[in-house]
């Protein structure tokens, strides 16, 4: 799908093809870990404007909008607010297309602005943070995986996670150093790390039982397991007082 913007990977993951990898009953269970964890983070921020980055996949939208917030989504085309439209109250969010990396708000306009399934697919990674810094008056909130988890096999197990998911994409893996980093050469607080699972989900995937799954990730997370290992990460950095 073409775009007259440079960064563009949200298209993509605006699709169809993308949502079905979160199909089913386990799918749900993915996506419930991962609202839960965002409204925890947004806890002491309650009714705050959030700036949804690549917001396509709609993932985040109805939670966060069902939780009072004040919600504006971008895409880098058209084509991304159609999933958007479909399945989500078109009442509870407004949608701009825009560069990710230019986008049209000054500065410090939105006290949060998050984006997720995009940092990365993103070629410019290190100009998107900068961007959605500049424009968040409170705080930033993104996930990203984790090389120290089972990504750390990434570069031999993908063709065969490919194989098995069937839709894979490649992406980049970040250390909470690199992260970190970024965030406060941009005036960001160093972040609040929230991993999601321990287990690598395509395996989650593969068991087929939300239970089993649930009753796994609860265990490694009560042993510690998953702050220290676990992947995907789901990060808030604060501006700097």
């Amino acid at each position: 799908m073409s775009s007259q913007f440079t960064e563009t990977a949200d298209i993509e993951t605006a699709s169809d093809d993308y949502a079905s990898r979160f199909a089913g009953p386990v799918g749900r269970y993915f996506l419930d870990v991962q609202a839960r964890l965002t409204l925890d983070l947004l806890r002491d921020l309650p009714g705050a404007s959030i700036l949804d980055v690549g917001g396509g996949h709609g993932q985040l939208t109805m939670p966060l909008a069902e939780a009072g917030f004040k919600l504006t989504v971008t895409g880098s085309g058209d084509i991304c607010r159609v999933r958007l439209d479909k399945y989500c109250d078109k009442e509870r969010f407004t949608y701009l297309t825009c560069d990710s990396l230019n986008l049209p708000f000054a500065d410090n306009h939105f006290d949060v602005v998050m984006a997720f399934r995009l940092l990365p697919h993103a070629d410019q990674w290190q100009s998107l943070i900068r961007e959605m810094c500049r424009v968040a008056g409170k705080a930033v909130i993104f996930d990203y995986p984790d090389r120290r988890s089972a990504n750390i096999l990434y570069d031999l197990l993908f063709d065969l996670k490919k194989n098995m998911e069937g839709n894979t994409r490649t992406y980049t893996l970040f250390s909470r150093r690199e992260i970190a980093a970024e965030l406060t050469a941009n005036g960001f607080t160093v972040p609040a790390f929230k991993p999601e699972f321990f287990m690598p989900m395509v395996i989650h995937r593969k068991m087929k039982s939300p239970k089993i799954s649930g009753m796994l990730e609860t265990c490694f997370r009560v042993t510690g397991l998953t702050f220290l290992f676990g992947s995907p990460i789901i990060v808030r950095s604060d501006m700097k007082s």
